[in-house]
């Protein structure tokens, strides 16, 4: 059930965040510094902000209330939010630079990236000795 609370905290933060940058990807020139220089660059944000975000939250919603999800979604969660977390945090460290936008990154994903480790090591130990997580 907790897994399930996780997930759906998640989907309430990536979601919303996802479908907002899809639809005002120049936002995040404000927020992050992050432009665009051309039409292409501007997808790519829509992409990769936008919908890369909202189908990440779609999918935390959708194992929030399907139980059968909860696994992949979580796994999914350790994987994206590891790598995120370690690109933003290595990205800091070659610019030399902590800006509130990457703190605030890096307090979401390294939390989300732990407890949906944590969640998937607590399934597994709940397990039978001849089921598989």
């Amino acid at each position: 059930m907790a897994a399930r609370l996780f997930l759906l905290v998640c989907a309430i933060v990536w979601l919303p965040y996802g479908l907002y940058c899809l639809a005002q990807p120049d936002s995040l020139a404000t927020a992050a510094g992050v432009v665009s220089a051309s039409h292409t660059g501007t997808i790519e944000l829509r992409a990769m902000y936008g919908g890369l975000q909202a189908a990440i939250g779609t999918l935390c919603l959708l194992a929030a209330l399907r139980a059968g999800l909860v696994r992949p979604a979580l796994l999914c969660l350790a994987f994206l939010c590891s790598g995120l977390a370690l690109a933003r945090l290595t990205g800091a460290a070659i610019e030399r630079e902590l800006s509130s936008y990457t703190a605030l990154g890096l307090s979401f994903e390294i939390p989300s990236a732990a407890l949906s480790v944590a969640f998937l090591l607590q399934r597994r130990a709940k397990l039978k000795p001849t089921e598989t997580a």
